[in-house]
């Protein structure tokens, strides 16, 4: 696939990179959860220029200097003393270099050093701040584990606390970069393809490169893609959070799974899981793993009951709607059964996932100052799937989503949007849409 997007994020880089050349070094941290492009965005920003690029794999120290001492040669064309066994000698070894020559210094995978040893990010500090102000080299960090590499860099507590000059957080691809790909790779592309395409991979540029090697962009076919053996879906949400959550990872999976599928206030998801109380690992889940929101209708207080728990991750809820809820049909094999599961269910989900499209599409038009739905928490029939506060002083865009035209209810929209105006909105001028399929 080829490289999409990301032009501010270049342009960033590349500014920054320009004054570690010829101002002083700078540090830039480059986060983002996994298969969000964090390395291809790095090593596309620093092209055509000296770069030594390091991936921390989950070694031995010594191992992997002995690892990075050819590779700090070849790229820079240098000499490296061998023997060394520390990272600490060896990152002030390229600092002494930065006195005398300009070049990028990419480590990726930053947070295992937590696993190698602990100590590099202290003796890091001291170097860095020794050698910052009089070296030409610009140090880029890259970390995949969202949770480590907050500790790393906002920890106040935390050695390399205020070292990074910039910090960039990778988000996932818009919805204009998602039809650039479907008109490259499917050009007959359905608005219910781009639907999926969406659903399956809320935008993620791993999942979207699978798809382009798969060479599937309809939506049967991106879901035979998906479910066959061997697929890197079928582990794909397991593999990506176990190492977040650690060893009690198994009760954020219970948390998740009951959310996925629609249990999504604390009190349904508390009986849910055996009531367990569940208060803590909802705040982690929201404030330091960023992986869930909590929702409250529009207008409503902070401290209002009517709450729910949203996943912000497309795939990963879908990936526990289907593939962990149904993970005694990947253990025998069945993959055809889970294929029919799922496509039988597609509308429906879709139909979800069609209202946050649209709640997407608003605020990438960037006209809106709020954007939610509207419930009421004794009533929760009494529900508006978007309300979008404009830019313009009571001005108001509220909608109703389906997939199909021919399923809306005007006089029942109507009278919704008559209980909102009464219970929030008296001042506000509405306009009223429906949108489906055809509208995106």
């Amino acid at each position: 696939m080829k490289f999409y997007n990301r032009d501010n994020e270049l342009n960033e880089l590349k500014r920054i990179q320009d004054l570690s050349f010829h101002d002083f070094s700078r540090m830039t941290v480059v986060a983002g959860r996994r298969r969000i492009g964090k390395t291809s965005l790095v090593m596309k920003s620093v092209e055509n220029t000296p770069t030594v690029y390091l991936f921390v794999g989950r070694k031995n120290e010594a191992t992997l200097c002995a690892e990075f001492i050819p590779i700090i040669a070849g790229s820079l064309n240098t000499f490296v003393p061998e023997g060394i066994q520390s990272f600490r000698l060896l990152f002030q070894f390229l600092m002494e270099l930065g006195t005398q020559r300009s070049f990028n210094l990419v480590i990726d995978e930053f947070q295992e050093f937590y696993n190698v040893n602990e100590s590099v990010f202290s003796d890091m500090q001291n170097i860095w701040d020794s050698y910052r102000k009089r070296t030409h080299v610009n140090l880029i960090i890259s970390g995949s584990v969202y949770l480590l590499m907050q500790k790393i860099f906002q920890n106040s507590k935390e050695p390399l606390f205020g070292r990074s000059d910039n910090i960039i957080k990778l988000s996932a691809f818009d919805i204009v970069t998602l039809k650039r790909i479907m008109e490259d790779y499917y050009p007959e592309y359905s608005n219910d393809d781009l639907l999926a395409l969406y659903t399956f991979t809320g935008g993620i540029p791993k999942y979207i490169e699978l798809f382009c090697d798969g060479s599937r962009f309809d939506v049967e076919g991106m879901i035979e893609f998906m479910v066959r053996e061997n697929s890197s879906f079928t582990e794909e949400g397991k593999n990506l959070l176990i190492e977040e959550f650690g060893k009690n990872y198994a009760t954020y999976f219970s948390i998740l799974s009951a959310i996925s599928g629609g249990i999504n206030t604390q009190p349904k998801i508390e009986v849910a899981l055996g009531n367990k109380s569940i208060g803590g690992q909802l705040k982690r889940l929201i404030e330091d793993y960023d992986i869930i929101v909590r929702c409250r209708p529009v207008f409503s207080k902070e401290g209002t009951q009517a709450v729910r728990y949203e996943i912000q991750d497309n795939f990963i809820r879908f990936w526990f709607n289907y593939f962990d809820r149904h993970r005694s049909l990947i253990e025998i094999k069945n993959f055809n059964g889970l294929r029919n599961i799922i496509e039988a269910d597609y509308p429906t989900y879709s139909g979800k996932m069609l209202e946050r499209y649209f709640k997407q599409k608003l605020a990438e038009s960037f006209q809106y100052r709020e954007i939610g739905s509207w419930w009421e928490s004794k009533n929760e029939q009494n529900e508006i799937d978007i309300v979008a506060l404009k830019l313009e002083k009571n001005q108001a865009f509220v909608a109703e989503v389906k997939r199909q035209k021919k399923n809306f209810k005007p006089d029942l929209f109507s009278a919704k949007v008559e209980r909102l105006k009464d219970k929030a909105l008296a001042k506000y001028t509405i306009e009223k849409r429906f949108l489906s399929l055809e509208d995106m």
